[in-house]
């Protein structure tokens, strides 16, 4: 999940959701979820089909510091 920290180092530790429904309601619930427990949002992309406008899957990036 992240590196060991050296004794009081703190590191980012990432955590990346996929979600394979991508719905307003599905992007909600994920935010909503991993922020209460203490995770910042940095970022979300998405993969596309070409046949479609809408994405076939989205990434959620959270991270969050973390240490010994």
């Amino acid at each position: 999940m992240g590196k060991i920290a050296a004794a009081g180092e703190c590191v980012l530790i990432y955590k990346v959701v996929e979600i394979s429904t991508v719905t307003e309601v599905e992007l909600e619930e994920v935010l909503n979820k991993w922020v209460t427990q203490g995770w910042q949002f940095d970022g979300m992309q998405f993969a596309m089909r070409e046949s479609s406008k809408r994405p076939a899957m989205a990434f959620v990036i959270f991270s969050r510091e973390g240490g010994n």
